[in-house]
């Protein structure tokens, strides 16, 4: 039985392109997003392509419905091999760390803390029985580090970022891979590049550069088959220095 990707927040941009590359590799694929129409035309644009994908409408901002939603993929597919996390859309915006409030972060919290972590406990059973496994969680560069004008979005992020570290240091031994992409750049055809574009201008960044997803879902497949690291900065000149990571852990 051919392995399986389930792409979380499959959208235009990242998500379409990192089930491209793994279904390249023989992968089938479950598409997981808000939007079902969204959904049943990038399963047939797949489909075009020669890669078996299968549409599963969710809200992943519910994370009391990870378990049903794992299991139906599993039921439709027989296994989950791997996920790739990271449904940002329009809504979810960066926050001057001034106006920053109780409320903005608790709109944020499910779909970008909690709902992961609920996915890794569903699919892990899985993996531990397999011996195999990965998750590849996706998010922005100030979650790694902080800067003005972009917060919100960064510190809720950062707290998936920290118990993703933990989570591989535990599982690597058992053949289980956590590992993620810190990116630094828009993403081209992504739902929410004018969004983001508005934000860095704020911040006083007006020639943020843009990506094609297409580059960082290779690096996804890079670290999938390499296991050699858990976290990659794109660009690369981004990864954090010896004196930002003492700056922010002290």
């Amino acid at each position: 039985m051919s392995k399986v990707i389930a792409v979380f927040g499959a959208g235009t941009g990242l998500g379409a392109s990192v089930a491209r590359r793994f279904g390249r590799e023989g992968f089938r694929v479950a598409l997981v997003a808000r939007r079902g129409d969204r959904l049943a035309a990038l399963a047939e644009e797949l489909a075009g392509e020669g890669i078996e994908a299968t549409p599963f409408t969710a809200d992943l901002s519910k994370p009391e419905e990870v378990p049903a939603l794992v299991e139906a993929i599993r039921d439709r597919l027989g296994r989950i091999d791997v996920i790739e996390y990271g449904p940002i859309g329009g809504e979810q915006g960066f926050t001057p760390a001034a106006e920053l409030n109780a409320a903005t972060l608790q709109a944020l919290i499910p779909l970008l803390v909690l709902t992961p972590v609920e996915v890794v406990q569903a699919v892990l059973p899985e993996w531990r029985e397999r011996g195999d496994g990965a998750f590849l969680l996706t998010h922005g560069y100030s979650a790694a580090q902080p800067m003005p004008h972009l917060s919100g979005l960064g510190p809720v992020m950062a707290a998936t970022r920290n118990y993703l570290y933990s989570l591989n240091a535990e599982l690597a031994d058992k053949g289980i891979y956590a590992g993620t992409l810190s990116i630094g750049s828009l993403i081209a055809r992504s739902e929410v590049t004018a969004e983001a574009q508005a934000a860095f201008e704020a911040a006083g960044d007006a020639h943020h550069s843009v990506v094609e997803p297409d580059e960082l879902a290779e690096r996804y497949w890079d670290m999938y088959v390499k296991r050699d690291r858990v976290e990659q900065f794109y660009p690369e000149s981004l990864g954090l220095t010896t004196t930002q990571v003492v700056a922010t852990t002290a």
